[in-house]
């Protein structure tokens, strides 16, 4: 989207470019109704005061912000790590900004650009589902990095690193299977997800589709939106509920190592043994999840690897060099302690 100017705003509203300027300094000598059709404006058009200045001082600012979204989930801070040391290599400033869940992240985005004058930006972990429109309206390189984008917009407007989380999530499915499960109660995302909580339901009703077992919806259990997303506090609450519904299942499969602890705790708690009553499988392969006892079975995403990825990727665009926009990395089925094989 073109950056419109101080004149474009104020032949937008009608009025002259004075009067916009009193709005933006909330000056008092303005009516009320004027200044929010002002206001309306310059958010609907994402207008930058100073554009040109501002230009100017980009390459010298050297910033990179990282938007994260689901900050409680434990493979985001081993990302993080990552991210801040490879960004710190190239002598840029990091900025780390936390995205509610009812954030929207690319207005978040867009004014934390105008604030900080950023380089570029990585968008981690959450939600993401956007028009073509919305996306172009961020001013700078960008790459979402463990998103599962789901949505219509065009490869070519955006950059990604992700595993291939329908492909992942069929391969947990299809393990437990050939182990002799049939009952699988899943821990999934909230029904508003658009990102990886859906691509991985849908490679584990995939699995259960190619393995001939019947989809039963009263063991999918969704996480509870009052508690923060992908927690050991979420995996443990839905897990008590589960057990307390007398429901019948043998394994619980959690999309996130963390949910998948906590689903442990739950069971321990109620005085049952993992996996000799029932089994659990987790997503991600934390550390966390190999010190457990019993060690998590799950899918080991490479963190390390993708976070180096995800910052060439982005320094690539930045710098205008021919980069490659989609990586996709393989994730690697650990098999723990957790899951008990039933065959």
């Amino acid at each position: 989207m073109e950056s419109i100017t101080i004149k474009d705003v104020a032949r937008l509203c009608g009025v002259g470019v004075s009067t916009v300027s009193r709005a933006m300094n909330n000056h008092p000598d303005i009516n009320q109704e004027t200044k929010e059709k002002i206001m309306q404006v310059i958010r609907d058009y994402n207008y930058v005061p100073n554009n040109s200045a501002r230009n100017l001082k980009r390459t010298d600012a050297r910033t990179i912000a990282v938007l994260i979204k689901g900050i409680t989930n434990p493979f985001f801070s081993r990302m993080i790590k990552v991210f801040e040391e490879e960004i710190q290599k190239k002598k840029y400033s990091f900025v780390l900004q936390h995205v509610d869940n009812k954030q929207d992240e690319v207005d978040v985005a867009i004014e934390l650009e105008k604030e900080k004058r950023l380089n570029g930006i990585v968008f981690l972990g959450g939600f993401f589902s956007h028009s073509e429109e919305k996306l172009k309206q961020i001013p700078v390189p960008f790459v979402l990095s463990t998103i599962g984008l789901v949505g219509t917009a065009d490869k070519d407007e955006y950059a990604s690193v992700s595993v291939d989380d329908v492909k992942e999530s069929y391969k947990m499915t299809d393990y437990l299977i050939k182990s002799g499960h049939k009952r699988i109660a899943i821990i999934c995302a909230d029904n508003d997800d658009e990102s990886i909580g859906k691509l991985r339901l849908e490679g584990y009703k995939m699995a259960l589709h190619d393995n001939g077992i019947e989809l039963d919806e009263s063991i999918i259990c969704p996480m509870k939106e009052e508690l923060d997303g992908y927690s050991m506090e979420n995996g443990y609450a839905v897990t008590k509920e589960l057990l307390e519904s007398g429901k019948e299942f043998t394994v619980i499969y959690a999309i996130s190592d963390s949910v998948a602890i906590g689903a442990c705790r739950a069971i321990v708690d109620a005085g049952k043994k993992v996996p000799q009553d029932y089994s659990v499988a987790g997503f991600d392969g934390l550390d966390l999840g190999t010190y457990y006892n019993p060690s998590l079975t799950t899918i080991r995403q490479p963190v390390k690897e993708m976070a180096e990825a995800t910052i060439k990727i982005l320094f690539d665009l930045i710098k205008k060099k021919p980069a490659e926009n989609h990586r996709i990395f393989e994730g690697e089925l650990i098999q723990g302690e957790s899951v008990r094989k039933l065959n």
